[in-house]
């Protein structure tokens, strides 16, 4: 008789990704248990025997790490896969093992560019534009959609992933998969660059005076005849190169700048309001 997994254990396997991915999360282990976990409740159905069990469970505790919503396709994929196994067909730890590997660098690189690069910066424009003035319905409008989104896309990606089975691995590493991740970063990073245009201003107070004590010189009034936005380019630009190219953590970063503005403020280049 065939072997079939029923729709209550696969929304338990979900759930148990969606809470738990970062389940016992460590450098050395990632997110291997959240996805050891997302699995139990498939073999536990699966599988009668123990030692069977045992057996089919020891496959993900390979080392697995991606970005978790859109990584949520990979653990439906392999759902498919362990019941192909469980049904006898030419599926060992080998091929499972190696579609994890193989696809949890690309999936991250989409994921990257188009969850925390291209979504999450356009919620966060929004919800900052519902926030002005001190107002919570932002912060609101942000955790009530953001958890939707992230609900409903991943449940969906899971139960695709899993009827796919291994036929969603052509489009994710194929010319397909390398032309998506492309379109998505440069995507992400237009995105980004209009946040930051938006959200960001940095301005600079400095002027020279004449000797009637009258400015002759305002410095900004000159950078935004030449290059508008120019000190706000080169603070994102700064942080990015610190952050990308000097692997420097974001705290490190937001210390250097406090740095920067304390002793730009002491010498009268910035003024407290208008660097933010």
């Amino acid at each position: 008789m065939e072997k079939k997994l029923s729709k209550k254990t696969l929304l338990k396997s979900f759930h148990n990704w969606y809470y738990g991915h970062l389940t016992c999360f460590s450098q050395e282990h990632m997110q291997t248990f959240g996805y050891l976990c997302s699995m139990l409740p498939l073999i536990e159905e699966l599988y009668q025997d123990e030692d069977e069990k045992a057996k089919a469970m020891n496959t993900y505790t390979a080392f697995f790490n991606t970005e978790p919503q859109l990584g949520t396709v990979i653990v439906g994929m392999t759902a498919g896969l362990e019941e192909a196994r469980a049904n006898g067909e030419d599926v060992d730890d080998e091929t499972i093992n190696s579609l994890r590997a193989g696809l949890m660098g690309p999936v991250a690189g989409i994921g990257d560019s188009l969850i925390v690069g291209t979504v999450i910066p356009i919620l966060l424009g929004i919800a900052l534009g519902m926030s002005t003035g001190g107002s919570p319905l932002g912060a609101v409008f942000y955790i009530i959609v953001w958890n939707l989104f992230a609900y409903f896309g991943m449940k969906f990606l899971y139960f695709k992933g899993y009827h796919l089975g291994g036929k969603a691995v052509d489009f994710l590493i194929g010319a397909q998969g390398d032309a998506l991740r492309e379109s998505v970063s440069t995507l992400g990073g237009i995105v980004i660059g209009s946040v930051a245009a938006t959200w960001v201003s940095v301005q600079t107070s400095l002027q020279l005076l004449n000797d009637a004590g009258e400015p002759y010189l305002v410095l900004q009034d000159k950078l935004n005849e030449v290059f508008p936005g120019l000190l706000t380019a080169v603070f994102i630009i700064v942080c990015w190169f610190l952050m990308a190219k000097k692997k420097m953590s974001p705290i490190k970063v937001m210390l250097i700048l406090v740095a920067v503005a304390f002793v730009g403020v002491l010498v009268g280049f910035f003024n407290p309001g208008l660097a933010y």
